[in-house]
């Protein structure tokens, strides 16, 4: 099983649940709201399926091609997905934490989020206390946002 790192942290948030449709779209149901808006809501609707334990939602949100980056390695999204997605969803149900939205910015059809947090909890028999930073970048098809890349990186407290 692979090593999970302090960066981990940074997953292990309170998060408010963004509705998605009930066809399946990644735009909230009954929100039409301006694209930063909405790659805001995107981003909290991945937290929101990892504290869930939801494997498709995550999935769903982010593109074919996404890059997740974290601790000096890079996953593609099929790797995520077979590899780290799974401890990642443990983790986050296990240790409490905040995250807080600290930017946002839209240049066309090109988005990105910045936030940080702060987790405190035990995880596996270890103590865990770190604060965490996470970029998200998103890009638009047509009206729907999907996340390419993520960034995540932490230290201890």
């Amino acid at each position: 099983m692979r090593f999970i790192s302090p960066a981990l942290a940074l997953l292990a948030v309170t998060w408010h649940t963004v509705p998605v449709s009930p066809k399946g779209s990644l735009r909230p149901a009954g929100l039409h709201r301006p694209d930063s808006a909405d790659v805001v809501a995107v981003a909290e609707a991945f937290h929101a399926a990892l504290a869930a334990g939801d494997p498709p939602t995550v999935l769903r949100l982010l593109a074919p091609d996404a890059v997740i980056l974290e601790s000096g390695d890079t996953e593609a999204r099929a790797e995520y997905a077979a590899h780290h997605l799974a401890a990642d969803i443990e983790f986050v149900r296990a240790v409490p934490g905040t995250r807080e939205v600290t930017g946002v910015r839209v240049e066309g059809t090109v988005g990105w989020v910045t936030a940080t947090s702060t987790t405190r909890g035990e995880f596996r028999g270890r103590t865990i206390a770190s604060q965490g930073a996470e970029l998200m970048i998103l890009s638009r098809i047509g009206r729907t946002w999907l996340i390419r890349a993520i960034h995540w990186s932490s230290h201890r407290l």
